[in-house]
């Protein structure tokens, strides 16, 4: 199947739902818009890093659960389910992955490819989440679970790290 056409970035930039749904314009990128879209996410991470445990989890809800509807939205707006250019996803799942992550650039970037890794190869259930539910739900769930398995790695190396090494 053909990659849909990118939306005009005027159209992007002046509608509020289509610029949060792509990321405020790193979804734009002509090639790998879900790694631009991730990129871009670690500027609201490094943002709030510093926040008590619960405040972190707290946006992390937040983006989670927002995306259900601006992702949905924007793909209906745009009559594509998921487009590539959508990353609002990849937002909510670069938090999800990198939560409670040991300290230290090494680890946000161990962090960042794994959640690439499984965004990409989505393992069960994110390929069922992907292709079966045409909403909003399904655009963030995909991404959700890729995260959790990246969490889950990323996780243990932490542990082997500081336990072993």
């Amino acid at each position: 199947m053909p990659r849909p056409p990118h939306p005009p970035a005027s159209l992007v930039f002046r509608d509020p739902v289509h610029l949060l749904a792509f990321g405020f314009g790193s979804g734009l990128a002509r090639w790998a818009p879900g790694t631009f879209g991730s990129a871009a996410a670690l500027v609201l991470y490094f943002a709030i890093i510093g926040l008590p445990d619960w405040a972190y989890l707290a946006v992390v809800a937040l983006v989670t659960v927002s995306g259900f509807w601006i992702c949905g939205e924007s793909a209906r707006r745009l009559g594509v389910h998921d487009h590539p250019g959508i990353v609002w996803d990849e937002w909510a799942g670069m938090l999800i992955t990198l939560a409670f992550a040991p300290a230290g650039l090494v680890w946000v970037l161990v962090g960042f490819l794994l959640f690439r890794f499984f965004d990409i190869v989505k393992p069960f259930p994110a390929r069922y989440f992907d292709r079966h539910w045409h909403s909003g739900v399904g655009i963030v769930m995909d991404d959700v679970v890729a995260a959790i398995y990246a969490w889950l790695v990323l996780q243990a190396l932490a542990w082997v790290v500081m336990t072993y090494l």
